[in-house]
């Protein structure tokens, strides 16, 4: 890939001496010489979701790269999910703002440990969360999402043992919905939504006592116990159009985003200090610079690539490929609402 460079500047901190405006502005410009689509995830910067094309969750950003005439994908999240978009646009440059954009969750298993372990549980079915590297997709059997994970791993015969990675708690979740016993997890975690605690979620409450609970099942058991929903970033999107007070258990970005949207709503932080250090690394004049310098490429070993991209067309073909829910499907999703109390009665 060669850019237009002429008016590029040396370094991202030369970028960063410009306005908002000028960024702005510059982005897109340059996003029209390189026929470049932007990306931005649901816990971006509320000015990187601005400028960016497409907002959503991590897989069905790449679903929506995909499915554009655009040469390049700019994904502005971290690195997974810039691999996810490679792994299902091959012929597409892909690109990143900045590299150190990792996800120490996807960190937790490495394509060696993933190894042993199925060594060690020759007869189990691996199911890859998609927060997880290509290369552990690749020695995946199928993927899934936190709104898809519990169809994912019903479709799997109830005597097969499943090893399940990265996340743990996406893990012990699914355990509970499906009543599976033989569920291996990877004792990986996000830690944006493991730290969350009890004592947090009392003080909104009493102070918003009419607001309701939405957690997402990254979360740990406790928090999810007292939670009216469970479900996916996407499923707190559409919670928040059909709510006028939500209390929202995940990274701020996504809240951030939702009172830009919704401003006559109350909707409230869980823990004001949900923040992804991580994804918070993206900004504009990153953006810019990396717009301006093609920089920095996502590459991938095609055997890795097309591994990876198996065990996610797996996922997506036991529903019939990407699209809307269904009733059916969102019946499912409607398996993570919670009634108040202790669930006695």
């Amino acid at each position: 890939m060669t850019p237009q460079t002429l008016d590029a500047l040396p370094t991202a901190l030369d970028y960063a001496a410009l306005s908002k405006d000028e960024l702005t502005e510059r982005i897109r410009r340059r996003k029209a010489e390189l026929d470049a689509v932007i990306l931005g995830h649901n816990y971006q910067r509320v000015e990187i979701q601005e400028v960016s094309d497409y907002l959503g969750d991590s897989l069905g950003l790449s679903q929506e790269a995909a499915a554009t005439d655009a040469a390049v994908i700019v994904f502005c999240g971290v690195h997974f999910m810039a691999e996810t978009a490679k792994v299902l646009s091959p012929d597409k440059t892909v690109l990143m703002p900045d590299l150190r954009a990792g996800c120490p969750m996807a960190d937790f298993v490495t394509g060696d440990a993933l190894r042993r372990l199925k060594a060690r549980h020759p007869d189990a079915a691996v199911v890859a969360y998609v927060n997880s590297t290509a290369e552990v997709k690749a020695l995946s059997d199928i993927c899934c999402t936190s709104s898809n994970a519990v169809r994912i791993v019903e479709s799997i015969p109830r005597d097969q043992p499943i090893l399940f990675v990265p996340d743990r708690n996406l893990a012990d979740y699914v355990a509970e919905k499906t009543g599976r016993t033989n569920i291996i997890a990877w004792d990986g975690y996000c830690y944006v939504h493991d730290d969350l605690v009890l004592d947090e979620l009392d003080r909104v409450q009493a102070a918003h006592p009419e607001a309701r609970v939405v957690v997402h099942p990254e979360a740990r058991r406790e928090l999810l116990e007292r939670a009216d929903f469970v479900t996916s970033t996407s499923g707190m999107v559409d919670l928040a159009e059909d709510h006028d007070a939500l209390i929202i258990g995940t990274e701020r970005g996504l809240v951030d985003r939702l009172r830009q949207r919704f401003p006559e709503k109350t909707l409230l932080p869980l823990s004001g200090a949900a923040i992804c250090g991580n994804m918070k690394m993206n900004t504009l004049a990153k953006l810019a610079w990396c717009l301006d310098h093609g920089a920095h490429e996502v590459t991938l070993d095609e055997g890795i690539r097309s591994g990876a991209e198996r065990s996610l067309r797996r996922m997506l073909d036991l529903s019939g490929g990407w699209r809307a829910p269904t009733a059916e499907e969102a019946e499912l999703e409607a398996a993570g609402v919670r009634p108040r109390g202790c669930g006695c009665a």
